[in-house]
């Protein structure tokens, strides 16, 4: 099995692209596309005029990310599509959107900034939907008081300058208790205003492996938050439960069969256990 990165005529500029390199090790190839009808034909037809040029053979397309409640008007069109325009290169699956697999981990920011966490190790894995990314622009008095009634799972953002901020979560979080929602904190521009020593005591006295998590990284504060909304998760064997959900998610929507046809390895069928 080969993940060819991008469309078909990635690497092209050095004489390799997808659809170069699916010839050259004689692999047939699944065209995959984001959720829509029009445009998402235009773009699987332009990656079939390369593969047709190339003489790669497509055994099946998946539509990804599909709207959930567009996903028997995306099924029903593409397959028409495909069997008008494309003879017997059938729709092997409709995808419906599940929006946690997008969203990243703690672990995941630690590798985008190059920076662990300091506090809060233990919550490595813990997920944050980008819609919930927070900066926090207002004084210590209203944040504490956002925190305290807030119970949905926040990743919040400040600027090292703002100390007040940085303790008071820590404080705070600590205080709530089992009553404290699961958010995090970002401190953005340690490079240019690193955090005083003090400042640093009080973060890893304590339990700092069980501590509210808080990130500090050296770039500045709308850097980190155009990263952060631009930044695409991908499956690792770290975060077992995003690579457990996307198994369970895609597998009912995929017909593994009819792709294991189309392959030339229909045998595999009846080996004893799920494709």
């Amino acid at each position: 099995l080969c993940e060819g990165t991008g469309h078909c005529a990635v690497g092209s500029i050095v004489h390799a692209s997808n659809a170069q390199v699916a010839k050259w090790i004689n692999a047939k190839m699944i065209l995959v596309a984001n959720g829509g009808l029009g445009n998402t034909f235009d773009e699987l037809q332009l990656n079939k005029v390369l593969c047709d040029h190339e003489g790669v053979e497509i055994c099946g397309v998946i539509v990804n990310k599909v709207l959930p409640k567009k996903l028997e008007q995306t099924r029903e069109y593409i397959g028409k599509a495909l069997r008008m325009h494309w003879g017997d290169i059938p729709l092997l699956g409709c995808i419906p959107d599940r929006p946690f697999l997008g969203c990243p981990a703690l672990s995941d920011l630690e590798r985008l900034f190059g920076r662990p966490l300091v506090t809060g190790s233990t919550h490595r894995m813990r997920h944050y939907r980008v819609q919930e990314l927070n900066l926090v622009a207002t004084s210590l008095a209203m944040f504490l008081k956002h925190l305290k009634n807030n119970r949905s799972r926040t990743l919040y953002v400040c600027h090292a300058s703002r100390n007040d901020i940085l303790l008071g979560f820590l404080m705070e979080m600590l205080l709530l208790g089992e009553r404290a929602s699961e958010s995090a904190l970002v401190v953005t521009g340690c490079e240019e205003f690193p955090l005083s020593q003090q400042v640093l005591d009080i973060i890893e006295s304590g339990s700092a492996h069980d501590a509210p998590p808080v990130l500090l990284v050296p770039q500045p504060t709308n850097e980190v938050m155009h990263q952060i909304h631009n930044y695409t998760p991908k499956l690792n064997f770290e975060d077992s439960n995003r690579a457990t959900t996307a198994v369970t998610h895609y597998e009912p929507h995929i017909n593994f069969d009819l792709l294991l046809e189309r392959s030339g390895h229909a045998g595999l069928q009846n080996s004893g256990g799920n494709p």
